[in-house]
C-alpha cells in the first residue's frame, strides 16, 4: 500500500491520499487548497486518482474535492445522505471502495456532522484484518470532533457517542489517521502528533474513555470552542448551497 499524508496549516487539517501501487488505483480523502499537490503525488507513484473522498461537508474551509475530481476524472464521494447539491456518488455504511489490493471500507460515523464517515483501510497484500481507519474529525489524536456545528450539542453528542462505540470495536493495533491536529478549531485537546492507534486513544484520550452516553453528553457540552470564522458560509459553498 502506497500512503502519503498531507499537512496543512491554513487551516490546520490533514490530507491522504492511498491506495495499490502495483494496481495503480489511488483515492484522496478531505483534499485542502491547491489540487496539484495530489495530482503530482499520484503522478510520481504512477497511480490514477479513482475516488475524492470527502469525508464530510467541512464548516472551516472550501473543500478541494470537486475540483480534485474534476481534474483528475475521479468520482467525488461523499456519504449517501449529505444534504449536498452538488454531483457526487453516494456510498452507504458498509460499503467497499475497490483500489486493486486494497479496500476501504465505509463506516458511517455521524456526530461531527450527520453525514461524516470513515474509511476502514485493509491492504489485502498483508493481511485480511484492516490496517488503518481515516477518521476525519469523528475522533483524532488526543480528542473528538466537536458536534454543534451542523446539529443541537447534545444531539450531536449523542450520535457521536455511537459512532465512537463502532471504532472502539476495532482492534486495538488499528491505526488512526485523523484530518485535523493541533491548532485545529474542530477539537479542544488536539494532539500535535498526527497519528495514533485505536488502542493507545482508548487508553489516553479523555473523551475517548467516556463510555456512559451522559457522561458524554455533558462533557462534549463544556467548554466548547469558539466556532470557525465563516463556519455556515463555508458549509453552504461545499454542499452547493452558495457560490464560492
Amino acid at each position: 500500500m502506497i500512503l502519503r499524508q498531507f499537512r496543512h496549516a491554513d487551516p490546520v487539517a490533514l490530507s491522504y491520499l492511498f491506495g495499490c501501487g502495483g494496481k495503480a488505483s489511488a483515492a484522496v480523502v478531505d483534499p485542502v487548497g491547491d489540487i496539484e499537490p495530489y495530482l503530482a503525488a499520484a503522478e510520481d507513484a504512477g497511480m490514477r486518482i479513482l475516488y475524492v473522498v470527502d469525508t464530510h461537508i467541512h464548516a472551516d474551509h472550501v473543500s478541494a474535492g470537486r475540483r480534485l475530481a474534476d481534474a483528475s476524472g475521479a468520482g467525488y464521494v461523499l456519504f449517501a445522505d449529505a444534504a449536498a447539491r452538488v454531483p457526487f456518488h453516494g456510498v452507504r455504511d458498509r460499503e467497499i471502495l475497490p483500489l486493486g489490493n486494497v479496500t476501504a471500507e465505509v463506516l458511517h460515523t455521524p456526530g461531527h456532522t450527520p453525514e461524516h464517515l470513515s474509511l476502514l483501510v485493509t491492504d489485502r497484500t498483508r493481511s485480511s484484518e484492516p490496517w488503518l481507519v481515516l477518521t476525519g474529525h469523528t475522533l483524532m489524536v488526543g480528542d473528538v470532533g466537536r458536534t454543534e456545528l451542523a446539529t443541537a450539542a447534545d444531539e450531536g453528542a449523542r450520535t457521536l457517542h455511537r459512532s465512537l462505540r463502532r471504532l472502539k470495536d476495532l482492534p486495538d493495533h488499528v491505526e488512526v489517521l485523523p484530518g485535523a491536529y493541533a491548532g485545529s478549531v474542530c477539537g479542544r485537546r488536539l494532539s500535535g502528533k498526527p497519528g495514533s492507534t485505536i488502542g493507545f486513544e482508548r487508553r489516553h484520550n479523555e473523551a475517548f474513555r467516556i463510555e456512559d452516553e451522559e457522561a458524554f453528553v455533558r462533557f462534549m457540552q463544556h467548554d466548547i470552542p469558539v466556532p470557525p470564522p465563516q463556519a455556515d458560509e463555508f458549509r453552504a459553498v461545499n454542499a452547493g448551497r452558495r457560490a464560492a
